[in-house]
């Protein structure tokens, strides 16, 4: 297990040397881009639709990195390259974009060679994301409101994919005082289902699939392939607000995120969703998204449980 590589500021430098200073923006305001995908069979799943969501966030919080679309996507396909030879063939990877304009103006006179964005590309081997996360496929999840609402989209837009979330930090600590492993969904002002922190949540009701609209939420690459996935199979679906009736009325309830693509709940607010297992609905989307995939990526994370504790120890032993 050899020394991963991360696009940094212009250059290829050794993980651990990449460093983002403690007067950058990111770390004063969260003042943050950034964006998440991952790979199937070593290919990054929708990695331009991923981009494209990318350069929005850094139109509406006005910073320009200095790269296109197209450079971006390059250099994200060269830092990938290499990596991949430092882990076995069949490992996949997560892959973080993170933007950010740089220092603050105020401290320019630490910075020489002048101001300019923080850009970084990382790649991550996915074993200990889906290793950890294997169990849920079996088990589901447990949902549940939190105290903490999500933002609404009239102080900052959600539809913007930024570093600025303590109300996530807030929502996944006030579920976790509920139970262990529960899952935190936040409503919006209105009373309405929102998202949960990094993911999208879906409901089935007398075979329709409803999802919240996008008012006050992140607007998921992975939702929209939910949404397209369910309608070429034929199954109708419909934005709408959705609140703590409408869950607890619920046949099925899943969530969705370019990680693990979807997983189902068995509890909402404490009561058992159908008979607490995966729903039709839900088991003709997961073979769906698996041959799109072109991986079993459920029999993939199980795999990676059992091989996590020894690729921990190894990693240990490099660093």
């Amino acid at each position: 297990m050899s020394q991963r590589t991360v696009y940094f500021n212009g250059q290829f430098v050794p993980e651990a040397e990449a460093r983002v200073s403690i007067f950058d923006s990111a770390l004063m305001f969260g003042d943050m881009a950034f964006e998440m995908t991952r790979t199937y069979n070593r290919r990054p799943f929708k990695l331009r639709e991923h981009l494209d969501r990318l350069f929005d966030s850094l139109r509406l919080m006005e910073i320009d990195c200095g790269l296109t679309l197209d450079e971006m996507e390059r250099i994200t396909m060269e830092t990938l390259e290499r990596n991949l030879s430092t882990e076995p063939d069949d490992m996949d990877w997560q892959i973080m974009h993170d933007v950010s304009r740089g220092p603050l103006g105020v401290y320019q006179t630490a910075f020489p060679n002048g101001l300019k964005p923080t850009i970084s590309i990382n790649c991550w081997p996915l074993i200990t994301h889906m290793g950890g996360f294997a169990a849920n496929y079996t088990s589901g999840v447990h949902i549940v409101i939190p105290a903490q609402q999500a933002v609404p989209a009239h102080l900052i837009d959600p539809k913007a994919k930024n570093r600025s979330r303590l109300h996530y930090q807030m929502a996944s600590l006030q579920a976790a005082r509920m139970g262990a492993g529960r899952w935190p969904v936040l409503l919006d002002p209105d009373g309405f289902i929102a998202e949960g922190p990094g993911w999208n949540l879906f409901l089935v009701k007398n075979g329709e699939l409803l999802t919240p609209e996008p008012r006050n939420i992140l607007q998921g690459v992975s939702r929209a392939t939910t949404i397209e996935l369910a309608r070429n199979l034929g199954i109708p679906v419909r934005e709408t607000n959705l609140g703590r009736y409408e869950g607890l009325c619920a046949d099925e309830m899943f969530c969705t995120a370019t990680t693990y693509a979807l997983v189902h709940a068995t509890t909402f607010e404490g009561q058992t969703i159908g008979d607490g297992g995966p729903g039709p609905v839900f088991r003709q989307l997961l073979e769906a998204w698996k041959e799109q995939g072109g991986i079993d990526f459920v029999a993939q994370a199980h795999d990676y449980a059992e091989r996590l504790p020894n690729w921990e120890a190894q990693a240990a032993q490099v660093t």
